[in-house]
């Protein structure tokens, strides 16, 4: 008996130190302003009811990039800057195969996971230092890093590129 309460207690301090019994440990911040993302599905650090939320600030403090270079949906060479897409997962505990991608208007677009992981991808906020109105494709728009690999200017990756997106859900 005394084995078995000893296990016991080092079970539960290990589970303690890892965080493994405190919610806290796996939430994210929440939001201090407007919501502009959600990531939704298979993540395992929410912040609201079962989703990662974020607002503009908590998006600005990840990792992610300037990029400047042309697209179909822009007149010239355009700077686009935001966090990496993988930031972005990593922040809300995301993992699977594939993520949906979701617009405002309801437009969604299937993404392979791995273009987060293997990609330069980012979650573009600024559009030539400025935030993005709805209006000019914002307030979050997934670019891919066309300005490093011409060879993902296509049709495969434009349909990939939503913009004025409100959700990501990560499936497995």
């Amino acid at each position: 008996m005394k084995t078995f309460i000893h296990a016991l207690l080092l079970t539960g301090a290990f589970a303690i130190s890892t965080g493994a019994l405190t919610s806290n440990a796996l939430a994210l911040d929440k939001p201090a302003g407007d919501t502009i993302l959600t990531i939704t599905g298979h993540v395992t650090k929410t912040n609201s009811s079962k989703a990662a939320t974020f607002d503009m600030a908590m998006l600005e403090k990840l990792d992610g990039r300037k990029a400047t270079m042309e697209t179909p949906w822009t007149t010239g060479k355009t700077e686009f800057s935001g966090p990496y897409l993988r930031a972005v997962l990593a922040a809300a505990g995301a993992s699977g195969k594939k993520l949906i991608v979701k617009a405002l208007n309801d437009y969604a677009s299937e993404v392979p996971f791995e273009d987060a992981e293997k990609l330069d991808t980012i979650l573009a906020v600024r559009m030539n230092g400025d935030e993005m109105s709805v209006r000019e494709k914002g307030p979050v728009f997934l670019i891919y890093p066309f300005d490093k690999d011409h060879s993902l200017y296509n049709e495969k990756y434009f349909s990939r590129s939503v913009w004025q997106i409100k959700e990501i859900e990560v499936v497995e």
